[in-house]
């Protein structure tokens, strides 16, 4: 499980140093991908492919389904950890989340969330209510 926040830097070969509680659970290699609220995922090889079975279930016929799965798939990567712990992004994924510089990245249970520190920020000054979020997903027995 991925838990935890932590902040560092894209270097000039747009490489990241992978956090240490996260590289022993992501193992050498990694799928990174585009995810939704303009960051990016990355997960496990074993945790890719679990999400990959579940993506080829949705209907063919389905134009939103078809839609998903080229969005995730058309920016999927996979991705090595050098001996240093950094690990290279493609260019256009760092386009897609908008890294300048600063990155924070953050588990979220199965996945890891890499955001540009500014979206980071900006998405928690957003107007978002936690207590009215919980407040729903208890109503769903959550």
């Amino acid at each position: 499980m991925f838990i935890g926040e932590y902040e560092h830097a894209l270097d000039s070969k747009n490489r990241i140093i992978i956090p240490v509680k996260f590289r022993d659970e992501l193992g050498e290699s990694f799928v990174i991908t585009k995810g939704l609220d303009g960051c990016l995922y990355a997960y496990t090889i074993e945790e890719w492919r679990s999400l990959e079975e579940k993506l080829k279930k949705l209907p063919l016929t389905n134009r939103n389904a078809r839609a998903f799965v080229r969005f995730f798939f058309s920016g999927a990567n996979e991705v090595n950890i050098d001996k240093q712990g950094r690990a290279l992004i493609p260019q256009s994924l760092i386009k897609y989340a908008c890294i300048d510089k600063e990155i924070i990245s953050i588990g979220v249970s199965t996945r890891i969330e890499i955001w540009s520190k500014e979206k980071w920020d900006e998405y928690n000054e957003s107007d978002i209510n936690m207590e009215e979020i919980a407040e729903k997903m208890s109503e769903l027995g959550i």
